[in-house]
């Protein structure tokens, strides 16, 4: 048992045990989560086109659930539900793990697709 201590260092009091449910608790911010989604998103998708905008992320958090909303930007062409499907497999893993949070819902919004560059140039496209 800890207690407080004088300059001399006698013990002037013990401390009382608080129990663990009395503590207090560590909430963690809306926007950490958020930050850790749209982390999660860019490692999800790997290098993005030069031309892309990174992963952003908005979350709604509820006791120790979070509802998470990526928005992204994919290559075209590419298997967009298989990357969105990755993406949302990842969020999940590392929010859960970094935090301790539920996520039940990871809605995937794709705000642009960027033609991928050896796509234009097989099809005779210039500029």
């Amino acid at each position: 048992m800890t207690g407080v201590s004088d300059a001399a260092g006698e013990l002037l009091e013990p401390l009382a045990r608080v129990a663990p449910g009395e503590r207090g608790a560590t909430r963690i911010a809306d926007r950490v989560v958020a930050k850790i989604a749209a982390r999660a998103a860019h490692e999800a998708l790997g290098p993005l086109h030069p031309n892309a905008a990174r992963p952003y992320a908005t979350v709604v958090v509820h006791h120790d659930t979070a509802r998470v909303s990526v928005h992204l930007e994919l290559d075209y062409p590419c298997d967009i539900g298989a990357r969105c499907g990755r993406v949302r497999h990842q969020v999940v893993q590392r929010v859960r793990a970094l935090v301790g949070m539920a996520v039940p819902e990871v809605a995937v919004r794709v705000e642009r697709l960027h033609l991928a560059a050896e796509y234009s140039a097989r099809q005779g496209r210039t500029r």
